[in-house]
């Protein structure tokens, strides 16, 4: 089993390592990563791994933003001192969630369950992670409380078209073709929307379904997306978030 380790905390890196090949002594250990720029560029430049163990906090931020950088095909084991993320988590190639400190036994389920997946295939993977997702029972926004010049407008989340982040800044567009200033992050605003309605496009679009004009294949395995309201050509889902995002639609 070739593992990679991205962890920030040389001391939780270590133990993760030595919890490892306590388990698995014939695994090898690919790298220890800590940050999210050299995960993005080892990912880049190396084959997948058979599993990633995954710390979500990591030097340079939420390792989430790795996904948005290079193509990840690998499962994932997150492990976090955080319970937060758990929603995120199930977006992406989770096989487990492990809180810090992870157990020796715990992280041996976890790798248990990661075998016996081995033979599943990829969409029924999928099923499974957005049906773990929406079980959740979280108090979803329902609206936001906005500036507009002198007085303060009342959006509810069903009149949003989408929110998209632009030189750090983030606006949210109303099915009226409104536009407003937003102070939080597209990471922040995602964990408060609905997925069910709700889907992270890339890194700077979230876009609400019926804001959805448009979906064409593209190269190398992207989807092409075109929003209403939206004049912008280069709107793409990636490769791994594409299987992802056909099964929200289709939900």
């Amino acid at each position: 089993m070739k593992i990679l380790i991205l962890e920030d905390e040389p001391l939780a890196a270590k133990r993760i390592e030595s919890l490892v090949k306590s388990l698995e002594p014939t695994a090898e250990i690919l790298g220890k990563l800590e940050s999210v720029r050299s995960a993005v560029k080892w990912l880049n430049e190396h084959p997948q791994p058979d599993v990633i163990l995954m710390d979500i906090q990591l030097a340079d931020g939420l390792s989430f933003e790795i996904f948005q950088q290079a193509d990840v095909s690998a499962p994932i084991i997150f492990t976090t001192a955080y319970d937060e993320y758990a929603i995120r988590a199930f977006k992406v190639n989770s096989v487990d969630y492990l809180l810090k400190p992870v157990e020796k036994d715990e992280l041996e389920a976890a790798l248990e369950k990661l075998k016996a997946q081995k033979g599943a295939t990829s969409q029924t993977q999928i099923g499974k992670v957005l049906d773990a997702l929406l079980s959740q029972k979280t108090d979803w926004k329902t609206r936001f409380l906005l500036k507009a010049g002198a007085r303060f407008d009342i959006v509810e989340t069903g009149d949003v078209a989408y929110l998209y982040a632009e030189d750090k800044v983030v606006f949210l567009v109303t099915k009226e073709q409104k536009k407003y200033y937003v102070d939080e992050t597209l990471d922040e605003l995602e964990q408060k929307l609905n997925p069910a309605l709700f889907f992270r496009i890339n890194r700077k679009y979230l876009a609400q379904l019926p804001s959805i004009e448009r979906i064409e294949p593209h190269f190398n395995g992207r989807l092409k997306i075109k929003l209403r309201y939206r004049d912008d050509d280069d709107i793409y889902v990636s490769r791994e978030k594409a299987e992802v995002f056909k099964k929200w639609l289709d939900m």
